[in-house]
């Protein structure tokens, strides 16, 4: 077994990121690839440090569901 990931699963992984929304994207690569606190993050975007938690909730939801192959319901595309 290799090291590299998968490209399908990258692939998958990168399509799912772009439909999240902007900030919600932003707040998740902030935190997971670049490794701010949350703190710095609700420093840097304006928001308070909640609502960075509760974006940062919403991405990976949205991200697991899409991963799993499911499709985002009408309703939750907007949260």
């Amino acid at each position: 077994m290799t090291d590299t990931p998968d490209d399908d699963l990258l692939r998958r992984m990168e399509e799912a990121m772009l439909k999240l929304p902007k900030l919600q994207r932003e707040i998740f690569l902030a935190h997971r690839l670049n490794g701010q606190s949350y703190e710095e993050i609700a420093r840097r975007t304006g928001i308070s440090v909640p609502q960075v938690e509760r974006h940062m909730a919403k991405a990976i939801y949205k991200l697991a569901k899409q991963m799993d192959g499911s499709r985002l319901r009408w309703w939750e595309r907007w949260f």
